[in-house]
């Protein structure tokens, strides 16, 4: 449980101090840490709108979030071809890319789906939005404790991701797997006051949703998002003892998208990158290495 508290004083700094994303997102979106963070990210290079300003400069920085970013490789192929060279600049967790982006930084970032881009930008006023969509990750419920969610004991805990998107949507997961029920007019993004019927008394432990994986020794169980569950060795469809039924079709809120800033949506460079990664080399590779944790979502 050391290591839950520890977590848990994380969580609540992050929540007061860095995340952007949510109801804690609207805590302080100025944070002068954040901005720091992201700057410092953003500058493992040359900063991208320095790039862009530079006759003849065809170098792009694309923000990611996680390790695992192996879709990329033929993206980055396919546009050494053409003269532009794609650089992967790798944050920490979900509330840094969109503020770097906003701020120049980088010139592009892929790692949000579309309900936590809306959110962001609703919550901070960013002038970013999508140019081109990517994959679906299903959200994962796993446990170190137990072999199935009837399992759980009266007065379990569970983790779930701080963010309102993300962790909404982990609400609806349990909520589809019989754990709880949750108002249906919250809509696709509930918290936890929206819970209506909680027969087990579970407990909800709300992290950082990178810091989700970490609490599994701790907690009966945690709603883990696939690409934290890929970077920490587990795989959807194996290891999950609930998973997330994927709604068919672009419309669905969950799928993750590449944004641009707003005033460079029609950048012609940006548009090639797009259609780079919607091909089939970037399909067989999401394939190949996620087995099911990503599911690509163009035709």
């Amino acid at each position: 449980m050391r290591k839950l508290s520890k977590l848990l004083a994380v969580g609540a700094i992050l929540t007061l101090g860095l995340t952007a994303c949510g109801s804690s997102q609207k805590a302080d979106t100025s944070a002068e840490s954040t901005k720091a963070d992201a700057s410092s990210a953003a500058k493992e290079s040359t900063k991208a709108g320095e790039s862009k300003k530079a006759e003849g400069d065809t170098t792009i920085k694309i923000g990611v979030v996680g390790e695992n970013n192996e879709q990329w490789t033929p993206v980055i192929d396919a546009m050494a071809k053409e003269g532009i060279t794609v650089e992967l600049v790798k944050f920490a967790d979900y509330s840094l890319p969109n503020r770097a982006l906003n701020d120049g930084e980088i010139d592009l970032n892929a790692f949000q789906h579309k309900a936590y881009l809306a959110n962001d930008i609703k919550d901070n006023g960013y002038k970013i939005e999508a140019i081109g969509d990517t994959i679906v990750a299903p959200l994962g419920v796993y446990s170190k404790k137990i072999a199935d969610l009837s399992e759980l004991k009266d007065g379990d805990t569970i983790a779930i991701p701080s963010d309102a998107t993300n962790g909404g949507r982990a609400l609806k997961v349990l909520e589809s797997a019989g754990v709880i029920k949750v108002n249906p007019d919250a809509g696709y993004t509930p918290t936890l006051s929206d819970i209506t019927e909680n027969p087990k008394n579970i407990k909800f432990t709300e992290v950082e949703a990178a810091n989700t994986p970490s609490l599994l020794p701790d907690v009966a169980a945690a709603v883990i998002n696939g690409g934290h569950a890929v970077d920490n060795g587990l795989n959807p469809e194996n290891d999950s003892i609930f998973l997330e039924k994927v709604q068919e079709g672009t419309d669905n809120p969950y799928v993750n998208v590449i944004v641009a800033r707003s005033e460079d949506k029609d950048n012609e460079n940006y548009k090639k990158i797009v259609k780079a990664y919607q091909s089939d080399d970037v399909k067989k590779v999401i394939e190949d290495v996620y087995k099911g944790a990503y599911l690509p979502v163009w035709k």
